[in-house]
């Protein structure tokens, strides 16, 4: 049974998704800031993670940064801010979706359980043990990615998005391809989604960055 943890100050929002979790057989904990989330997130593990934004102590964005740093959890970001620039700046953190309130607990649900088998399809063994193009290597058994040795530290969606191009190298991919396969259900984003991620991942790749291509008017290529 996978163990959610719903983050948000208020009491009657955090009571309405346990409810609906647990009627979807999830089992679930509760922290009313960010800064209870980050020091449960370090005593405990969880499959997923809810978060609100707007929170004392310690707002939701920073929350994810705390936790990220730590454990590999994927995140639902869940916040009354529907601006683009809130959603690309949480991406860039490595949420897993973003949902704006007022929301739909049944479709928070299905968003949650295609977040976690996203997680599991990529954990279950389908995946080859070892993805490698000449100096870059990913263990996708230990999720782990390094450079001619070295180890880097990659968002969870840097790190989805690196052995998705990797599993389709030399193939142009569309970006909306890559949002449906990579993000999954019903997801909102636009291209600019996947130029940012793409971005900062170029950037992680260094003397490998080039192996992503831009293929104009249509997306991305892994060239090996």
């Amino acid at each position: 049974m996978a163990k959610l943890l719903i983050v948000d100050d208020e009491e009657k929002i955090r009571a309405v998704i346990r409810e609906y979790a647990h009627f979807n057989h999830y089992e679930t904990a509760e922290a009313e800031d960010g800064m209870q989330a980050v020091n449960m997130c370090l005593n405990e593990d969880f499959d997923l993670i809810i978060m609100d934004i707007m929170m004392p102590k310690l707002d939701g964005y920073a929350a994810v940064k705390e936790i990220k740093r730590e454990k590999d959890i994927p995140v639902i970001m869940l916040s009354a801010r529907g601006e683009e620039y809130d959603k690309l700046f949480g991406f860039e953190l490595g949420i897993d979706d973003y949902v704006v309130k007022p929301f739909s607990p049944k479709e928070l649900m299905a968003r949650v359980a295609a977040v976690l088998a996203r997680r599991n399809v990529a954990s279950d063994g389908k995946l080859p043990a070892v993805l490698k193009s000449d100096g870059l290597v990913v263990n996708t058994d230990s999720r782990t990615v390094t450079v001619d040795g070295e180890k880097l530290d990659l968002t969870l969606k840097e790190y989805e998005i690196l052995v998705y191009l990797m599993q389709n190298r030399n193939i142009a991919l569309s970006r909306e391809r890559m949002l449906q396969d990579i993000w999954g259900y019903d997801f909102f984003g636009d291209d600019r989604t996947i130029d940012t991620h793409i971005k900062n991942l170029r950037g992680n790749l260094g003397p490998y960055r080039d192996k992503i291509s831009t293929v104009r008017g249509i997306g991305y290529r892994f060239e090996d």
